[in-house]
Order: structure tokens, then sequence, then C-alpha cells
């Protein structure tokens, strides 16, 4: 499986009202690794950056002026993405200026979506974590995730968050315990044990609203995953009493 983890800087909020795209940053995942191939771009917008704007990302008219325009890097970007899973968070808005960008340009056809997949990670969150905040910077601290060199936004350093934060996000739980060894032969991983004097582990029976949450889980996975989830194929969780 092939993924982009994707992220945009924009010179305002709505493409409807001149707003463009200034800085477009991808990091490719192939079967769940994040590989050396990026993509990034700074584009020149030709028009003002909103005060607003640049306060978030810090990049400058200035900075832009001699910067390709989307134009001029559309061919390589739709390479880059093409047959791939998209992974953005909060994708309706990267999605909907980088659509408004594709029309500008005359490219046909002239939607992502045409091109690839899209998966929105903040969708996802809020499913996980409802009533929570879900925003990079809190997924980063739920996840233990490092972000301590995002003093602004931006896209490449954006996506490159977002890619640790959605492998943590659909990893599941990798360990129960602390003791472990490593087996040669075995490529190196850790293999970990349970000590020979524990007791047995408790066996916590679901409740219906977890189940429930957990069937919803399923379901996203089925959409995001040709051929539908394998977790669908295991054996049925004991159900509660």
């Amino acid at each position: 499986m092939r993924q982009i983890v994707l992220d945009t800087e924009t010179t305002g909020l709505e493409p409807a009202a001149g707003h463009r795209v200034i800085e477009i940053g991808g990091v490719e995942l192939v079967s769940r690794r994040i590989t050396e191939r990026r993509f990034h771009h700074y584009l020149q917008p030709d028009r003002e950056i909103d005060p607003g704007a640049m306060e978030v990302h810090g990049i400058t008219n200035d900075f832009l002026a001699d910067k390709p325009r989307f134009k001029d890097v559309v061919h390589e970007f739709l390479d880059y993405i093409k047959g791939a899973e998209l992974i953005i968070h909060n994708a309706p808005f990267d999605i909907g200026f980088l659509n408004h960008e594709m029309k500008m340009a005359g490219v046909e056809p002239g939607r992502i979506e045409d091109y690839c997949s899209v998966t929105d990670t903040l969708a996802l969150a809020r499913q996980l974590h409802p009533g929570q905040r879900n925003n990079l910077d809190a997924l980063c601290k739920r996840y233990g995730i490092d972000n301590t060199q995002r003093t602004l936004h931006g896209a490449l350093l954006d996506a490159e968050i977002l890619a640790d934060v959605y492998l943590a996000m659909t990893g599941g739980q990798a360990t129960l315990t602390l003791e472990h060894s490593r087996h040669p032969g075995q490529g190196g991983e850790v293999v970990r044990r349970l000590p020979a004097d524990r007791r047995p582990l408790r066996v916590v029976v679901p409740t219906e609203a977890e189940l429930a949450a957990h069937d919803r889980y399923l379901d996203f996975l089925d959409r995001a995953c040709a051929g539908g989830s394998v977790w669908r194929r295991s054996v049925s969780p004991p159900q509660p009493s």
C-alpha cells in the first residue's frame, strides 16, 4: 500500500475569496514505512498573504517572489500522488484549495479525487477520541510524538509529524510487558514474554457501547482499506453478559 501524508499552507482561509496555496509538503509511506521520497515546493500565489495567515506559517510575500507557480509544478505533483491514498488532517480544507488550484491551472481531470483516494485524519481522530481536542498538537501530546520543532506551521514539517501521528493512531497495541529479548534470525525484532510466575491476566469483557465503538472503527478501516480490513475475518469478541 502506498500512502502520501500531505499538508499545505495558504494565503488565507477561503479559495472562493481568491486565496491560494503557497506551500505543499508530502511524505511517502509504503507498507506503513516512511520512505525518503518527499514532495516539497513553495509557490508564488500572485497575491498578498493575509497577516493572520502569515502569523501562522511565517511565510512572507518577499520570500515567495521568485518561487514557481502551481501550474509549473502540478504535473510533478500529480505524478507523486497518483494512485496513492492521501492522508490529510482536515482534508476538506486542503483538498478544496488544491482543487481550486487545479481548476485555475486548467488541469483535466480537475479534481484531486480523480487521481487518488483521500483519508481525513481529523475525522478519524474524532471517531477515536470523541469530545476531545484533536488538532495536530493535541494528537502529538496524546501519542507521545515530538513536535518541539513546530514553532510555526510548515507544510513539510507538519506532514512529517502527521505521518508519525497517523502510524501511532492506526498501529494498535504492541506489547503488555516490559521484559524482552532479541532473537537472532528473526529480523532483529523485539520478542516480549510474560514472567513465568505472573498470574493470569484478567479478561475484561467489552460493554455494548465499546463493541459499537469497535464496529464503527472497523467500518472506517473497511472504507480506508481496499478489499476490507482483516479484522472483520477475525474471531468475534466475547459478548457481555
